[in-house]
Protein backbone atom coordinates (compact mmCIF):
# COMPACT_ATOMS: atom_id res chain seq x y z
CA UNK A 1 0.00 0.00 0.00
CA UNK A 2 1.15 3.93 -0.34
CA UNK A 3 2.26 5.99 2.46
CA UNK A 4 3.08 9.47 2.31
CA UNK A 5 5.97 10.83 3.91
CA UNK A 6 7.95 14.52 4.56
CA UNK A 7 10.79 13.60 4.53
CA UNK A 8 12.01 17.25 4.98
CA UNK A 9 10.58 20.55 4.72
CA UNK A 10 8.71 21.03 1.77
CA UNK A 11 9.57 17.28 0.17
CA UNK A 12 6.84 14.78 -0.01
CA UNK A 13 7.72 10.53 -0.65
CA UNK A 14 5.70 7.67 -1.77
CA UNK A 15 6.89 4.49 -0.84
CA UNK A 16 5.04 1.19 -0.97
CA UNK A 17 4.66 -0.55 2.51
CA UNK A 18 2.74 -3.84 4.42
CA UNK A 19 -0.51 -2.98 5.31
CA UNK A 20 -0.50 -3.28 9.21
CA UNK A 21 -2.92 -5.08 10.99
CA UNK A 22 -5.01 -4.21 14.12
CA UNK A 23 -3.96 -5.61 17.67
CA UNK A 24 -6.05 -6.02 20.71
CA UNK A 25 -7.74 -2.79 21.23
CA UNK A 26 -7.04 -0.93 18.26
CA UNK A 27 -9.23 -0.92 14.70
CA UNK A 28 -7.80 -0.82 10.91
CA UNK A 29 -8.86 1.91 9.10
CA UNK A 30 -9.51 2.45 5.46
CA UNK A 31 -8.52 6.25 4.91
CA UNK A 32 -10.66 8.19 2.74
CA UNK A 33 -10.13 12.10 3.40
CA UNK A 34 -7.08 14.17 4.89
CA UNK A 35 -7.74 17.56 5.89
CA UNK A 36 -4.78 20.30 5.37
CA UNK A 37 -4.74 22.09 8.26
CA UNK A 38 -2.34 25.35 9.24
CA UNK A 39 -0.28 23.30 11.69
CA UNK A 40 0.14 21.25 8.43
CA UNK A 41 1.44 24.40 6.43
CA UNK A 42 3.72 24.83 9.72
CA UNK A 43 5.53 21.41 9.05
CA UNK A 44 5.81 22.13 5.58
CA UNK A 45 7.93 25.32 5.58
CA UNK A 46 9.96 23.73 8.11
CA UNK A 47 8.83 26.31 11.00
CA UNK A 48 6.70 23.96 13.56
CA UNK A 49 8.73 23.44 16.62
CA UNK A 50 7.27 20.43 17.63
CA UNK A 51 7.68 17.81 14.53
CA UNK A 52 11.39 16.31 13.20
CA UNK A 53 11.38 14.68 9.87
CA UNK A 54 10.63 12.21 8.07
CA UNK A 55 7.19 12.62 9.59
CA UNK A 56 3.72 10.66 7.94
CA UNK A 57 0.68 13.84 8.48
CA UNK A 58 -2.66 13.43 8.94
CA UNK A 59 -4.65 14.28 11.74
CA UNK A 60 -7.94 15.29 10.61
CA UNK A 61 -9.29 12.32 8.59
CA UNK A 62 -12.57 10.45 7.38
CA UNK A 63 -12.19 6.65 6.90
CA UNK A 64 -13.72 3.44 6.72
CA UNK A 65 -13.58 0.71 9.46
CA UNK A 66 -11.62 -2.35 7.73
CA UNK A 67 -11.04 -4.23 10.66
CA UNK A 68 -11.35 -4.84 14.50
CA UNK A 69 -8.56 -6.28 16.88
CA UNK A 70 -9.15 -8.37 19.60
CA UNK A 71 -11.12 -7.18 22.62
CA UNK A 72 -13.17 -4.14 20.49
CA UNK A 73 -16.78 -3.90 20.69
CA UNK A 74 -18.97 -1.09 18.94
CA UNK A 75 -17.21 -0.37 15.74
CA UNK A 76 -17.34 -2.66 12.55
CA UNK A 77 -16.17 -3.46 9.48
CA UNK A 78 -17.70 -0.46 6.81
CA UNK A 79 -18.52 1.66 9.66
CA UNK A 80 -17.81 5.70 8.89
CA UNK A 81 -15.92 7.15 11.26
CA UNK A 82 -12.98 10.03 12.19
CA UNK A 83 -10.46 9.61 15.67
CA UNK A 84 -8.95 11.59 17.76
CA UNK A 85 -5.16 12.30 17.20
CA UNK A 86 -4.08 12.58 20.58
CA UNK A 87 -1.76 10.42 22.41
CA UNK A 88 -1.36 10.78 26.15
CA UNK A 89 0.47 9.11 29.40
CA UNK A 90 -3.19 8.79 30.97
CA UNK A 91 -0.91 9.45 34.26
CA UNK A 92 0.24 12.87 34.92
CA UNK A 93 -1.61 15.71 36.93
CA UNK A 94 -3.42 16.46 33.75
CA UNK A 95 -4.55 13.13 32.51
CA UNK A 96 -5.83 11.72 36.14
CA UNK A 97 -7.96 14.90 36.44
CA UNK A 98 -9.32 13.78 33.23
CA UNK A 99 -7.77 16.67 30.99
CA UNK A 100 -5.64 14.29 28.66
CA UNK A 101 -5.93 16.69 25.57
CA UNK A 102 -3.34 18.78 27.92
CA UNK A 103 -1.60 15.53 29.07
CA UNK A 104 2.17 16.78 30.21
CA UNK A 105 3.31 13.93 27.39
CA UNK A 106 0.84 14.58 25.07
CA UNK A 107 1.53 13.36 21.47
CA UNK A 108 -0.12 14.15 18.19
CA UNK A 109 -0.71 11.67 15.07
CA UNK A 110 0.86 13.52 12.71
CA UNK A 111 3.46 15.37 14.01
CA UNK A 112 5.29 13.94 17.06
CA UNK A 113 3.91 10.72 15.97
CA UNK A 114 3.21 9.30 12.80
CA UNK A 115 -0.55 10.34 10.93
CA UNK A 116 -2.76 8.91 8.29
CA UNK A 117 -1.44 9.53 5.51
CA UNK A 118 -1.76 6.27 3.80
CA UNK A 119 -4.24 4.21 2.52
CA UNK A 120 -4.92 1.37 5.40
CA UNK A 121 -3.67 2.68 9.05
CA UNK A 122 -4.17 1.72 12.72
CA UNK A 123 -4.99 3.59 15.66
CA UNK A 124 -6.39 2.79 19.14
CA UNK A 125 -10.03 2.10 19.15
CA UNK A 126 -10.83 3.97 21.97
CA UNK A 127 -9.86 7.19 20.13
CA UNK A 128 -12.14 6.27 17.32
CA UNK A 129 -15.94 8.58 16.84
CA UNK A 130 -18.22 6.98 14.77
CA UNK A 131 -20.01 9.37 11.70
CA UNK A 132 -23.78 8.94 10.37
CA UNK A 133 -23.84 7.37 7.43
CA UNK A 134 -25.39 10.26 5.71
CA UNK A 135 -21.49 12.29 6.19
CA UNK A 136 -19.82 12.85 2.81
CA UNK A 137 -15.89 12.06 3.42
CA UNK A 138 -15.36 15.90 3.73
CA UNK A 139 -17.61 16.53 6.57
CA UNK A 140 -16.31 13.30 8.22
CA UNK A 141 -13.07 15.15 7.56
CA UNK A 142 -14.08 18.41 9.03
CA UNK A 143 -15.11 17.31 12.48
CA UNK A 144 -12.08 18.06 14.22
CA UNK A 145 -11.11 21.74 12.94
CA UNK A 146 -15.16 22.11 14.20
CA UNK A 147 -13.98 19.99 17.71
CA UNK A 148 -11.27 22.53 17.99
CA UNK A 149 -14.07 25.34 18.01
CA UNK A 150 -16.43 23.51 19.98
CA UNK A 151 -14.08 22.69 23.07
CA UNK A 152 -12.95 26.78 22.75
CA UNK A 153 -16.64 27.86 23.12
CA UNK A 154 -17.03 25.74 26.16
CA UNK A 155 -13.83 27.73 27.96
CA UNK A 156 -15.93 30.74 27.96
CA UNK A 157 -18.71 29.13 29.30
CA UNK A 158 -22.60 29.65 28.60
CA UNK A 159 -22.74 32.26 25.88
CA UNK A 160 -26.57 32.33 26.18
CA UNK A 161 -27.77 35.83 25.29
CA UNK A 162 -24.36 37.10 25.50
CA UNK A 163 -22.91 39.52 22.21
CA UNK A 164 -19.55 37.58 21.07
CA UNK A 165 -16.85 38.73 19.11
CA UNK A 166 -14.74 36.13 16.85
CA UNK A 167 -10.99 37.96 15.36
CA UNK A 168 -10.27 36.28 12.63
CA UNK A 169 -12.51 34.59 9.83
CA UNK A 170 -10.17 31.96 8.79
CA UNK A 171 -11.35 28.17 9.00
CA UNK A 172 -11.17 27.69 12.95
CA UNK A 173 -12.37 31.53 13.30
CA UNK A 174 -15.64 30.62 10.91
CA UNK A 175 -16.57 27.13 12.71
CA UNK A 176 -15.78 28.70 16.35
CA UNK A 177 -18.25 31.85 15.10
CA UNK A 178 -20.77 28.89 13.90
CA UNK A 179 -21.18 27.21 17.02
CA UNK A 180 -21.12 30.13 19.48
CA UNK A 181 -24.10 31.74 17.27
CA UNK A 182 -26.00 28.98 18.06
CA UNK A 183 -26.26 30.16 21.57
CA UNK A 184 -24.77 33.84 21.06
CA UNK A 185 -27.84 36.72 21.37
CA UNK A 186 -25.47 38.30 18.25
CA UNK A 187 -22.25 37.69 16.94
CA UNK A 188 -19.91 39.89 15.23
CA UNK A 189 -16.51 38.56 12.90
CA UNK A 190 -14.18 40.25 11.97
CA UNK A 191 -10.87 39.79 9.50
CA UNK A 192 -8.83 41.58 6.98
CA UNK A 193 -9.78 39.47 4.24
CA UNK A 194 -13.25 40.42 2.48
CA UNK A 195 -13.54 37.15 0.86
CA UNK A 196 -13.28 35.36 4.10
CA UNK A 197 -16.31 37.66 5.77
CA UNK A 198 -18.21 36.58 2.74
CA UNK A 199 -17.58 32.99 3.30
CA UNK A 200 -18.70 33.41 7.20
CA UNK A 201 -22.01 35.24 5.62
CA UNK A 202 -22.77 32.79 3.58
CA UNK A 203 -22.38 30.28 6.76
CA UNK A 204 -24.89 32.43 8.34
CA UNK A 205 -22.90 34.62 10.34
CA UNK A 206 -24.05 38.18 9.31
CA UNK A 207 -22.57 40.60 11.32
CA UNK A 208 -18.74 41.28 9.65
CA UNK A 209 -16.24 43.70 9.71
CA UNK A 210 -13.15 44.34 8.07
CA UNK A 211 -10.71 45.01 10.57
CA UNK A 212 -8.64 46.90 8.55
CA UNK A 213 -11.27 49.55 7.87
CA UNK A 214 -13.10 49.79 10.74
CA UNK A 215 -11.69 49.98 13.68
CA UNK A 216 -13.24 46.99 16.40
CA UNK A 217 -14.69 49.98 18.27
CA UNK A 218 -16.71 51.26 15.37
CA UNK A 219 -17.59 47.89 14.40
CA UNK A 220 -18.93 46.91 18.24
CA UNK A 221 -20.85 50.40 18.46
CA UNK A 222 -22.45 49.22 15.12
CA UNK A 223 -23.47 45.78 15.84
CA UNK A 224 -23.83 46.05 19.31
CA UNK A 225 -24.53 49.81 19.97
CA UNK A 226 -24.25 51.08 24.27
CA UNK A 227 -23.81 47.25 25.45
CA UNK A 228 -20.88 46.13 23.47
CA UNK A 229 -19.87 42.81 24.38
CA UNK A 230 -19.19 40.05 26.72
CA UNK A 231 -16.89 37.13 25.01
CA UNK A 232 -14.27 37.77 22.58
CA UNK A 233 -12.45 34.38 20.80
CA UNK A 234 -9.16 35.41 19.41
CA UNK A 235 -8.32 33.32 16.64
CA UNK A 236 -5.37 34.95 14.57
CA UNK A 237 -2.14 35.00 17.02
CA UNK A 238 -0.89 38.58 17.15
CA UNK A 239 -0.61 41.09 19.19
CA UNK A 240 -2.95 43.85 17.94
CA UNK A 241 -5.80 41.58 17.92
CA UNK A 242 -5.29 40.77 21.17
CA UNK A 243 -4.48 44.27 22.88
CA UNK A 244 -8.13 45.26 20.23
CA UNK A 245 -10.20 42.28 22.46
CA UNK A 246 -8.68 43.27 26.03
CA UNK A 247 -9.48 47.54 25.02
CA UNK A 248 -12.77 47.08 24.44
CA UNK A 249 -14.48 44.12 25.68
CA UNK A 250 -17.12 45.08 28.69
CA UNK A 251 -15.67 45.24 32.26
CA UNK A 252 -15.67 41.45 33.62
CA UNK A 253 -15.49 39.85 30.15
CA UNK A 254 -13.66 36.66 29.03
CA UNK A 255 -11.28 36.39 26.15
CA UNK A 256 -10.90 32.82 25.02
CA UNK A 257 -6.93 32.81 23.26
CA UNK A 258 -7.69 30.63 19.93
CA UNK A 259 -4.95 31.91 17.55
CA UNK A 260 -1.41 30.32 17.72
CA UNK A 261 1.06 33.24 18.60
CA UNK A 262 4.33 33.01 16.60
CA UNK A 263 5.98 36.07 18.82
CA UNK A 264 5.71 36.86 22.33
CA UNK A 265 2.77 39.99 22.61
CA UNK A 266 2.81 42.96 24.83
CA UNK A 267 -0.66 43.50 26.57
CA UNK A 268 -2.15 46.00 28.56
CA UNK A 269 -2.35 43.72 31.89
CA UNK A 270 -3.28 46.90 33.76
CA UNK A 271 -6.72 46.63 31.97
CA UNK A 272 -6.90 42.79 32.71
CA UNK A 273 -6.51 43.73 36.14
CA UNK A 274 -8.59 47.02 36.47
CA UNK A 275 -11.15 45.56 34.63
CA UNK A 276 -11.86 42.16 35.68
CA UNK A 277 -11.13 40.34 32.55
CA UNK A 278 -10.65 36.81 32.11
CA UNK A 279 -8.47 35.57 29.76
CA UNK A 280 -8.33 31.75 29.03
CA UNK A 281 -6.59 29.27 26.39
CA UNK A 282 -7.56 26.51 24.43
CA UNK A 283 -6.04 23.46 23.29
CA UNK A 284 -7.13 20.95 21.11
CA UNK A 285 -10.56 18.77 22.46
CA UNK A 286 -11.86 16.00 24.37
CA UNK A 287 -14.12 13.47 23.23
CA UNK A 288 -17.34 15.12 24.31
CA UNK A 289 -15.93 17.97 21.55
CA UNK A 290 -15.74 15.38 18.76
CA UNK A 291 -19.49 14.26 20.13
CA UNK A 292 -20.84 17.56 20.09
CA UNK A 293 -19.46 18.61 16.23
CA UNK A 294 -20.56 15.63 14.92
CA UNK A 295 -24.36 16.22 16.56
CA UNK A 296 -23.85 19.87 15.14
CA UNK A 297 -23.08 18.55 11.48
CA UNK A 298 -25.47 16.57 11.46
CA UNK A 299 -28.10 18.57 12.80
CA UNK A 300 -27.23 21.08 10.35
CA UNK A 301 -26.70 23.58 12.64
CA UNK A 302 -23.25 24.56 11.22
CA UNK A 303 -22.57 24.87 7.39
CA UNK A 304 -19.13 23.44 5.65
CA UNK A 305 -20.07 23.73 2.08
CA UNK A 306 -18.87 26.79 1.42
CA UNK A 307 -15.58 26.21 3.33
CA UNK A 308 -14.81 23.86 0.95
CA UNK A 309 -11.62 24.59 -1.23
CA UNK A 310 -10.67 21.75 -3.00
CA UNK A 311 -9.98 18.11 -3.35
CA UNK A 312 -6.45 16.45 -4.67
CA UNK A 313 -5.72 13.03 -5.54
CA UNK A 314 -3.48 11.23 -3.14
CA UNK A 315 -0.69 11.44 -5.33
CA UNK A 316 -0.86 15.11 -5.63
CA UNK A 317 -0.69 15.71 -1.78
CA UNK A 318 2.43 18.05 -2.58
CA UNK A 319 0.36 20.22 -4.80
CA UNK A 320 -2.75 20.43 -2.02
CA UNK A 321 -0.05 22.71 0.06
CA UNK A 322 1.28 24.77 -2.79
CA UNK A 323 -2.39 25.60 -3.76
CA UNK A 324 -2.74 26.77 -0.03
CA UNK A 325 0.11 28.81 -0.58
CA UNK A 326 -0.92 30.62 -4.00
CA UNK A 327 -4.53 31.39 -3.08
CA UNK A 328 -3.84 32.72 0.57
CA UNK A 329 -6.71 34.12 1.99
CA UNK A 330 -9.10 32.21 -0.90
CA UNK A 331 -8.19 28.72 0.41
CA UNK A 332 -10.31 28.00 3.14
CA UNK A 333 -10.27 24.00 3.86
CA UNK A 334 -8.43 21.38 1.04
CA UNK A 335 -8.56 17.93 1.13
CA UNK A 336 -6.67 14.39 -0.08
CA UNK A 337 -8.75 12.09 -1.37
CA UNK A 338 -6.35 9.27 0.22
CA UNK A 339 -9.06 6.67 -1.59
CA UNK A 340 -9.84 7.63 -5.22
CA UNK A 341 -13.55 7.57 -4.64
Amino acid sequence: MKQAVMTAPGEIIFRQIDPPEPGEGEVLLRIQRIGICGSDMHVYHGRHPFTSYPVVQGHEFSAVVEKVGRGVTGLEPGMKVTSMPQIYCGECAPCRRGDYHICDKLKVQGFQDSGCAQELWVTSANMVVPLPDKFTFEQGAMVEPLAVGVHAVRQAGSLAGKNVVVLGAGTIGNLLAQVANVEARKLLITDISDYRLELAQKCGIQAVSNSGREPLKEAVSRVFGEDGFEAAFECVGIENTMESAIENIQKGGWIVVVGVFGEKPRLNLGFVQDRELTIRGTLMYKAEDYHRAVELISSGKVNLEPLISKVFPFEQYLDAYKYIIEQGDKSMKVFVDVSGS
